[in-house]
């Protein structure tokens, strides 16, 4: 299987990539200038990295679920992707990426953060199935 993670933001959206479930590499986030184009960037990343399944961030359980939820499926519509679709739970997930980051970056908005959350979402729901 080989998985492509996405923490979904109206600003940038990380991306991880995982074609086994002890390596999940962050790649380079897509700058969001609008929804189509930024739709159509991670439908190219999907097809290059030949992924089967995506795992979207969402955050489970929290007041914006639904909301989020029908943002999500809305711009999977757009990916037009027509491999497996799931949700894991994205809370924390960015707070742990800039901890991770410390010292390394100051505050710097080029999607690196977004990226390492994206690879935390996906380290944990390749946790989750095994």
């Amino acid at each position: 299987m080989k998985y492509i993670a996405i923490d979904l933001g109206l600003k940038r959206i990380g991306l991880a990539y995982s074609a086994h479930k002890d390596i999940v590499t962050p790649l380079p986030a897509v700058i969001r200038k609008n929804r189509n184009q930024a739709s159509l960037e991670v439908k190219k990343i999907i097809q290059e990295w030949e992924a089967d399944t995506v795992i979207i961030g969402v955050p489970l359980g929290g007041s914006s679920e639904d909301e989020m939820r029908k943002r999500i499926a809305h711009f999977m519509n757009l990916v037009d992707f027509d491999g497996d679709v799931f949700y894991q739970d994205e809370v924390g997930s960015s707070i742990e990426a800039e901890n991770m980051m410390k010292g390394e970056i100051k505050y710097i908005r080029d999607g690196r953060v977004d990226s390492i959350s994206a690879m935390i979402i996906l380290q944990r729901y390749l946790a989750r199935i095994r």
